[in-house]
């Protein structure tokens, strides 16, 4: 009887998924065996919880023919946890994805051929991001802070590097914590190298997750990675990007008025008016700018939309200044560690940018 040798076919890209374990995650891939059942890839989820309680969602239908490989990161954070699942694939090109994104019909298909359509000379080739808003209303601020994901550039709700790329800047720069300016950051050293970032034609939707009252508070962290961001690119890099750069300095405003308030209010100051009524005006002017791009009082919607208005406007200008606040003096402590492995950091935003 004469050997049978079967060669599988070479694999063009790998899927890297890093997740926390989010319910959304089972809903990704059930599109994805759909899209990459009839082609040759790998697929990696890196668990990045830092005490799992239950397995991912990985046991699909044992009929497809996707390779599913779990990596376990411990916590260290998206940046780490996407590190790890490209260096432990095979492919000449990954393929990031989050785990609340949705595959669409024929995403596949358009992977493959915006891939085949990269000259030597592109680095990475970007998924556009659709954000499903209602039709019957205007957004919540959740609602519109996700739709902000659309044209966003190089972000890693789909975004494909080749793997020399990776290799050559060293992957995601870890000392970016969150799912935050990692992907842009990233994107810069490899616009340095020489290397061409392009837009693709295959498409990701992107669900609004359900959040709760206190979510846009939360995001405010991200003034944080910003800080480190200035800090190492000058302020130049948000033209780099494309990155808005929102009303930062009228958050500082707010929040010095509020502190004005207060040190007026203890010294029995005239000041304290001042501050007050500065605040009240920028607070109010806040809170009218949100209630007014949002659904309005018609509905329900709209009415606990305006108690999540009143609960987080006053204190999102304190968040957001305390975030900075903080994150610039976690720049300058990093600053003076120097990059992980002993070689310190270039922090000179001319050279970074010319």
């Amino acid at each position: 009887m004469p050997w049978r040798i079967e060669l599988q076919p070479p694999r063009t890209f790998a899927i890297v998924v890093p997740t926390i374990g989010r319910p959304s995650l089972r809903r990704l891939l059930l599109t994805m065996t759909a899209e990459l059942d009839r082609l040759a890839a790998e697929v990696i989820l890196v668990d990045d919880r830092a005490k799992p309680a239950s397995p991912l969602p990985a046991d699909l239908d044992s009929t497809h023919s996707l390779q599913i490989t779990v990596i376990r990161t411990g916590g260290r954070g998206p940046a780490a946890a996407r590190n790890a699942g490209w260096r432990a694939a095979t492919a000449d090109w990954i393929v990031f994805l989050d785990d609340d994104v949705v595959l669409p019909v024929g995403w596949g298909e358009r992977l493959d051929a915006d891939i085949a359509a990269c000259d030597d000379d592109v680095g990475g080739c970007q998924g556009q991001v659709q954000v499903p808003l209602p039709a019957h209303r205007r957004p919540t601020g959740w609602e519109r802070n996700t739709a902000g994901l659309v044209g966003a550039k190089w972000i890693t709700a789909d975004m494909a590097y080749r793997r020399v790329v990776l290799a050559q800047t060293g992957g995601f720069d870890e000392r970016f914590p969150r799912a935050y300016r990692e992907d842009s950051e990233l994107a810069l050293r490899v616009l340095r190298r020489g290397w061409k970032l392009i837009p693709g034609e295959r498409t990701v939707i992107h669900p609004v997750r359900p959040a709760d009252d206190w979510a846009l508070l939360r995001v405010e962290i991200g003034n944080a990675d910003d800080a480190l961001m200035d800090y190492l690119y000058g302020s130049r890099w948000r033209n780099a990007v494309e990155a808005p750069r929102g009303g930062f300095w009228l958050h500082v405003v707010t929040a010095a008025s509020a502190a004005m308030a207060l040190g007026g209010l203890v010294t029995k100051s005239p000041s304290a008016m001042f501050g007050v009524a500065f605040w009240c005006l920028l607070t109010g002017r806040l809170i009218v700018r949100k209630l007014a791009a949002g659904p309005g009082l018609r509905d329900a919607e709209g009415r606990r939309e305006l108690i999540r208005v009143l609960k987080t406007a006053p204190l999102i200008p304190l968040a957001a200044v305390s975030y900075r606040v903080y994150g610039e003096f976690r720049a300058r402590r990093i600053a003076r560690a120097g990059r992980p492995g002993g070689k310190r950091a270039n922090l000179s935003p001319r050279r970074l940018l010319r």
